[in-house]
């Protein structure tokens, strides 16, 4: 994606090869700032501490985070336990564990001398098969919108809720991939941007993402959107996931799941973009099942903003003696979601649905 006319991944490899360079989210939208990692230690602090953000971002921050530990360390004893340490940063995105995984079988059998350089691939290639999956998302989502648009004749209204653009991704997104493919080709359309508290990420990074691309859209507090849908003017609703069950259930930011109730009082299609490495075929309950990431309260106590010197700051929002909780992430069963959009084609959420586009997958 273009960022003040320069194109830009998520993450991507330093100019030496060796480091790696990501876009620290924290920053947006007032600063645009990228940071290096060098050790494992950084990437975990990377993700732990949301610099980066997105299950297939995450994935991919992983997949390179034992490429800079192996530049320490190859033998096998020390690749589990950066694995390990990896894998506990953020425990609901099923992307993390997926690419540690996959590196790992691509790794152990390879005696020591070969494993650094053979990490390097794979997590390159982890890298170049996002880009391409979130393409084809956006194909089949875009003949979502095109149906919407054709039978309107105006702008295709599209809520979506946190951020699962290019920034969750490494590029192009899931959620907001059809949005792009259809201003592509021409189709008008206008996004209501959930502003996703406590972090923002809505109000910081989507809003921040469709600025860039000159999309139209306006920013909404997390509660107006059950009442624009009343009046007739959301068209679609189009999320990303965190996790997938093979049942369908779909696991987001929290707060998805309140927009789903709403879409369904209101007869709005609630649709759910996704790559098939986000569906966890070994979970079939996602409300007893998926574990919650529970964060710090202080995220839910303080909120970050800019004043009138352009100075960032932190500020409390409540009562000092009060408490908070903050799940991060809420299930949306199966039975709310319209429809799955992957890489692969739209389908419906459900364990025949995911079957029919993933038969590799068996029983």
């Amino acid at each position: 994606m273009q960022v003040n006319g320069q194109a830009y991944r998520s993450i991507w490899l330093a100019a030496d090869g060796v480091g790696v360079e990501i876009i620290d989210q924290t920053q947006l939208p007032f600063r645009f700032q990228v940071v290096r990692l060098d050790r494992l230690e950084d990437a975990a602090e990377a993700i732990s501490r949301m610099l980066v953000r997105g299950a297939p971002l995450i994935g991919a921050t992983a997949a390179y985070g034992l490429c800079l530990g192996l530049r320490r360390a190859t033998g096998s004893q020390a690749l589990a336990e950066m694995a390990s340490r990896l894998i506990g940063c953020r425990p609901t995105a099923v992307n993390l564990r997926w690419a540690v995984e996959r590196m790992l079988r691509c790794l152990l059998p390879l005696p020591e001398e070969q494993r650094l350089a053979a990490a390097y691939r794979e997590a390159g290639r982890i890298c170049e098969e996002d880009v391409v999956t979130n393409q084809a998302i956006g194909r089949h989502g875009l003949g979502l919108i095109s149906q919407r648009w054709h039978e309107k004749q105006e702008p295709v209204n599209i809520l979506t809720h946190c951020n699962a653009g290019w920034l969750a991704t490494v590029d192009w997104g899931t959620a907001l991939a059809p949005i792009y493919a259809a201003a592509a080709a021409g189709i008008p359309v206008h996004v209501w941007v959930d502003e996703t508290r406590p972090r923002n990420q809505g109000a910081s990074l989507t809003a921040w993402e469709l600025v860039a691309a000159g999309i139209p859209h306006h920013l909404l507090v997390d509660n107006a959107g059950g009442h624009l849908m009343q009046h007739g003017q959301v068209d679609l609703c189009i999320v990303g996931t965190d996790r997938t069950t093979a049942s369908g259930d779909v696991c987001n930011k929290i707060g998805t799941y309140l927009k789903a109730l709403a879409a369904r009082d209101n007869n709005v299609p609630f649709y759910v973009a996704l790559p098939g490495s986000t569906v966890d075929w070994t979970v079939h309950d996602g409300v007893a099942e998926i574990p919650i990431e529970e964060r710090s309260e202080e995220e839910v106590l303080r909120v970050q903003g800019e004043d009138e010197n352009k100075t960032v700051r932190t500020v409390a929002i409540a009562p000092a003696a009060t408490p908070a909780v903050n799940p991060a992430f809420d299930v949306t069963p199966a039975r709310l979601v319209t429809g799955l959009i992957t890489e692969r084609g739209v389908c419906l959420a459900s364990r025949d649905g995911l079957r029919s586009l993933y038969p590799e997958q068996g029983q």
